[in-house]
């Protein structure tokens, strides 16, 4: 379990701008916490020393030597574009929490192992505001429990006995419902007598990385298409026939535009035999061979027509005639947009790209697209 803890500090962690709860959006904020270029940093001493109590009352070995690290996130709110954390080197490890359970929980002594990390937060939007940087560079110290607790009942009570630490110590007010603290719980199911934790999913994932796929898309179709699959299958990730290098080549094809997400996603084809619905992720997972020019020689005919019958139905556009058509029509219907592009404000391709999409209902073929559309823009008029 991971939990994260707000820390009450009067000033943020390396700036002099106070946070208080609830007050009005960028009032509490500086060319620090806003990542502003130039912007010189210092850190509060009493983060350090916030983070030294909670040490000694966790039992932990507090590391005399320590440095933040970058941790790289894209989200539109995130101005550093990183969060300034901790990774290889946290401020204290190998401490331990003794918790005793109620009598109507089933009792017992329990010892969970900890360490933690020193975080700051990056930004928060609040109701009706695009961009909150109030909170932005608030400090926080990441509690990260060792796979120790085996029930919902373990995981509550673990929580709130780090929430009546760091109350009991002053170091947060430990307000769930202000975010001053919160937990990120991880879950392992296992056959009963079973030893091991499950990572057969972890595995699979790490081996779509290591042949080349990219990390966000295969952790959407992991989660997102596999997993349902393996749901509504009742198989685990073993005993799928789809492999890493399969699907990393599924992920660059749709990356390259030869295949549309809303095709592999949406659409399906009513298979008259079994009367299902198939979606080209779980064709290709019933025949990963179909993913290569050398499956297609080799697959059975009917395996084949499978996917064929499926592009067919979907209603993909793949003809460039047609395509052509269709930008024509938008760039005859937007004459003022392109006399825009051709004067230099080449961004607004996405406008006509946009509009082709919506005349096509989503089933022009995006790669395709793109190449007509750039052709006919930069086309002498």
């Amino acid at each position: 379990m991971e939990t994260h803890v707000q820390l009450s500090t009067l000033t943020k962690a390396f700036c002099g701008c106070p946070y208080n709860y609830g007050a009005q959006p960028n009032t509490t904020i500086c060319p620090v916490c806003m990542g502003l270029p130039g912007a010189l940093p210092v850190l509060n001493s009493k983060v350090i020393e916030s983070a030294v109590k909670l040490d000694l009352a966790l039992n932990c070995k507090l590391s005399l030597n320590s440095k933040f690290d970058r941790k790289q996130y894209f989200y539109p709110d995130l101005p550093k574009g990183y969060q300034i954390s901790q990774f290889d080197i946290p401020i204290a490890t190998n401490g331990y929490v003794d918790l005793d359970l109620p009598v109507e929980f089933g009792g017992g002594h329990r010892r969970y192992s900890v360490s933690f990390f020193l975080n700051v937060i990056s930004v928060s939007s609040a109701p009706r505001i695009p961009v909150d940087l109030n909170r932005a560079g608030v400090p926080l110290l990441e509690i990260v429990s060792e796979p120790d607790m085996r029930n919902g009942i373990e995981a509550a009570e673990y929580a709130s006995e780090i929430q009546r630490v760091v109350r009991y110590l002053g170091i947060s007010n430990g307000n769930m419902q202000e975010g001053s603290l919160r937990c990120d719980v991880i879950v392992s199911i296992r056959p009963i007598g079973q030893s091991e934790f499950g990572t057969e999913v972890a595995e699979f994932f790490d081996a779509t990385i290591a042949k080349g796929a990219d990390v966000k898309l295969a952790t959407n179709w992991i989660i997102g298409g596999i997993a349902a699959y393996m749901k509504n299958e009742k198989v685990s990730i073993n005993d799928i026939k789809l492999n890493p290098q399969e699907l990393a080549e599924l992920i660059a094809s749709i990356k390259g535009g030869t295949i549309s997400v809303k095709i592999g996603k949406e659409h399906g084809v009513e298979n008259q035999r079994r009367e299902e619905k198939l979606t080209l992720l779980s064709l290709l997972i019933k025949f990963p061979p179909l993913l290569s020019l050398e499956g297609w020689r080799r697959c059975l005919p009917s395996q084949a027509l499978s996917v064929v019958q499926f592009l067919n139905t979907s209603n993909s556009i793949v003809d460039p005639a047609h395509i052509e058509k269709m930008v024509d029509k938008v760039l005859s219907e937007n004459p003022k947009q392109l006399e825009q592009y051709r004067a230099g404000k080449t961004k607004i391709q996405g406008f006509f790209a946009g509009q082709v999409m919506k005349l096509s209902k989503g089933k022009a073929n995006p790669g395709l697209l793109n190449k007509i559309l750039q052709q006919k823009l930069n086309a002498t008029s």
